[in-house]
């Protein structure tokens, strides 16, 4: 499968980070911060750089990943400020796109109501009424931005966003009617925190084309307690679950790309440290 790496996971030094990527054999770029600056925030010639150094060392870009949308709240509507200053952030993340390469845009969504549907008297009392609905509008702009520009784009399952599943991925999908242009972006460890079992549950939901991109790294999520612990790969909840993971994925023709998510330490602060602790599993599960 295709292998790659959110590259400032192990360094915000782009060449550091290819040169890393060069000694573990992995392919495929994917792109948030470069330097100090978030994609979007670059200037012409920034993005010139950084095309020629990853071309010039084989590296594909498959995914710019901007937190477009993230931190806007279901009180807001399509066209007030913030969300005009995402949807401008976003025409400059697919103007980079389109030089560099990039076939996927991530967007995120607002940040999450605990309770959107419920039954039996919950509807009443408990469900946060009308915050679901308010999702689509916001995000539709940016689907026929996408479409028009001829990118497609991603919508990653965040901690504590809108998205937090791969259900509420595909709900949104459907819901915008927009699965040409609008795919998952499944991160299986961020959905332990909403308790939605990545194999076979999670996985069953993003089947059938809604799958996009994908981001791998463990965790032990206590949510009783609102704490997260990332943790070596194999070693923490997910790290039964990689396997079938894996296994349904080659069975079922995946082609997108897959990113290590180099979010783990092994205590020191040092994320390169802890990219190097998990990569071999990385590549012997889903390499």
């Amino acid at each position: 499968m295709k292998l790659g790496v959110i590259c400032d996971g192990i360094s915000r030094d782009l060449k550091h980070a290819v040169d890393v990527m060069d000694e573990f054999g992995l392919t495929y770029a994917e792109l948030q911060f470069v330097g100090d600056t978030e994609v979007g925030d670059h200037s012409a010639a920034e993005i010139a750089d950084i095309d020629a150094l990853l071309r010039g060392r084989g590296k594909p870009v498959s995914c710019l990943s901007r937190h477009v949308f993230a931190g806007m709240t279901a009180i807001n509507r399509p066209g007030d400020d913030l969300h005009t200053k995402h949807m401008d952030a976003l025409k400059r993340v697919i103007e980079m796109a389109h030089v560099v390469g990039a076939p996927l845009v991530r967007i995120m969504t607002p940040k999450k109501e605990q309770i959107l549907w419920g039954l039996n008297g919950a509807e009443k009392w408990n469900v946060a009424k009308g915050a679901w609905d308010a999702i689509p509008p916001l995000i539709a702009p940016a689907v026929e931005l996408a479409r028009a520009e001829g990118v497609t784009l991603v919508v990653e399952t965040g901690n504590g966003t809108m998205v937090n599943s791969n259900h509420t991925a595909r709900k949104l999908i459907d819901d915008l009617d927009a699965k040409d242009a609008l795919k998952i972006l499944w991160d299986p460890a961020n959905n332990c925190w909403c308790h939605e079992l990545a194999y076979p549950d999670g996985y069953d939901e993003a089947r059938d084309g809604y799958l996009g991109h994908i981001h791998i790294k463990d965790v032990q999520v206590d949510t009783p307690r609102a704490t997260l612990e990332v943790r070596r790969m194999g070693e923490g909840q997910l790290g039964p679950l990689f396997q079938p993971i894996a296994d349904a994925l080659r069975s079922d023709g995946y082609d997108g790309v897959i990113s290590f998510e180099s979010v783990y330490h092994p205590g020191n602060g040092d994320f390169e440290d802890g990219f190097r602790l998990c990569v071999d599993r990385f590549r012997a599960l889903f390499g």
